[in-house]
């Protein structure tokens, strides 16, 4: 894969917009490469939610060209024994720390090599025990927008930690997934698919419910639904949510992440 004639960095952390943090890591990006585009795609993930960014940089890195460089900064371990990687993919590269950040995004793409980041002529001079991401990720990145090769950043592996996701089941007549993401509009967003929400109903009658929400049902999208009324639908990235028009489902079913959503389909006589 060869470097972009105009290179993009996307940035995603859970470091909110309030500090300096973010601006000092677009910072050290553009001063080693002025002419790269520096692409926020979050800084509001919850603090230390590993999960929530996987999912977020799941939903959002395809959509970059070939060859974007994603940073990727939620990083509970920092300082830690967890390793800074560089991963090389069929389409893209991905820069933060080993913690399974990336699992979702490589469900989708295909690794092609990874490095832990061993060489610190590519980090800045002093570096942190609490900001890698300024440290050793950004600079990492500003110069993968060199077109430097990847290998030359450090050591190269086999394996990654992964998280495990949880994933819905079935239980006789009931499709059971969980709430995996709740997005700024208060949608509860779940893990349950349209690929196997398809193959469990199989055009069958259902209930959805939902914490002390009963929904009959699905939607295709938000403006079938009238005001206030809590409805079902698949959103944009292929998962069941679970919404209420003009208004916050999370608040009006005080539900919450790992939270359980029930499908039921009736026994046939």
């Amino acid at each position: 894969m060869k470097a972009m004639r105009d290179p993009i960095v996307t940035l995603l952390t859970d470091f909110g917009t309030k500090d300096y943090y973010v601006a000092s890591m677009k910072g050290v990006i553009l001063g080693i490469n002025p002419r790269c585009k520096v692409v926020d795609i979050s800084h509001h993930i919850h603090p230390q939610d590993i999960m929530a960014g996987a999912f977020v940089l799941a939903n959002a890195f395809s959509y970059f060209p070939e060859g974007t460089i994603h940073l990727a900064v939620v990083d509970p371990g920092v300082g830690g024994a967890r390793a800074p990687i560089l991963i090389v993919t069929d389409h893209f590269f991905f820069v933060g720390p080993d913690n399974g950040l990336f699992s979702l995004v490589l469900r989708k793409e295909k690794i092609r090599e990874t490095y832990v980041l061993t060489e610190k002529r590519f980090f800045l001079p002093e570096i942190s025990q609490t900001f890698h991401g300024r440290d050793i990720f950004a600079p990492v990145a500003g110069h993968l927008t060199l077109g430097i090769s990847p290998k030359v950043f450090g050591r190269r592996i086999d394996s990654l930690k992964t998280l495990n996701f949880p994933e819905p089941i079935v239980r006789g007549m009931n499709l059971i997934g969980e709430v995996i993401h709740i997005d700024s509009f208060g949608n509860l967003i779940t893990n349950i698919r349209r690929e196997g929400f398809s193959q469990f109903i199989q055009g069958r009658p259902f209930l959805i419910k939902a914490g002390k929400g009963i929904i009959k049902g699905l939607k295709d999208g938000y403006w079938e639904g009238k005001k206030n009324e809590l409805i079902a639908l698949f959103g944009s990235g292929g998962c069941l949510e679970i919404a209420v028009r003009e208004g916050s489902a999370e608040k009006e079913l005080k539900l919450r992440k790992g939270d359980s959503i029930r499908i039921s389909v009736k026994r046939e006589q």
